[in-house]
């Protein structure tokens, strides 16, 4: 059986996560900064400009925003985590906006926005295993809600690459509980931490 171990994504750990981060899917391209900017500045920056801003944030954040999962020693999976209002594209996708029930800007409201895991890896259990260390983590830091937007795979198909989401399954099995479904496949779903 595979040693699996979660640790922060760190400044002396960006080796690591591009690893992680280079293994599938957008992960390589969009180096998880689709929910850090505005989609017109997305747009516009390169991929070494979005590697730069993700090293500069895990040298300048006091918490860690995403976790890496590593299996018997290799960067093997990442799940962005961090208050929801950092992640500003968050409070300016329409369907999240109209269908959450608490203040955008609540800093003790974090999200659970991102999951990639390299193709050798899958299918073991991974992204159970990173959204479990991420509530950790939230509850850890002073959060007291965790938010994601988790994709109903049992109604809508979807592409590998949609799956950066989360799996509304693997949320439900968390503890998460639906709070919307803007789209029959799109679903919003929070967990209330204990104080």
């Amino acid at each position: 059986m595979a040693e699996i171990v979660i640790a922060p994504a760190t400044a002396d750990r960006f080796d690591d996560a591009e690893h992680a981060l280079t293994g599938g899917g957008d992960g390589r391209s969009c180096q998880c900064q689709w929910w850090m900017v505005p989609n017109v500045q997305f747009q516009k920056m390169p991929v070494e400009e979005r590697r730069e801003r993700l090293h500069d944030e895990l040298r300048s954040d006091t918490v860690s925003p995403a976790l890496i999962a590593y299996v018997d020693g290799e960067a093997a999976g990442w799940v962005r985590v961090g208050p929801r209002g950092k992640q500003v594209r968050i409070g300016r996708t329409r369907d999240i906006a109209a269908h959450t029930p608490t203040s955008l800007d609540d800093p003790s409201v974090w999200a659970v926005s991102c999951f990639v895991v390299r193709r050798e890896h899958r299918g073991i259990g991974l992204t159970t295993r990173l959204l479990q260390a991420a509530v950790a983590h939230a509850r850890e830091s002073g959060a007291r809600i965790v938010e994601a937007y988790p994709i109903d795979t049992a109604v809508a198909k979807t592409s590998a690459n949609e799956l950066y989401h989360g799996v509304l399954s693997v949320f439900e099995a968390a503890g998460f509980a639906e709070i919307a479904r803007p789209e029959p496949g799109r679903v919003i779903v929070a967990l209330e931490l204990a104080s």
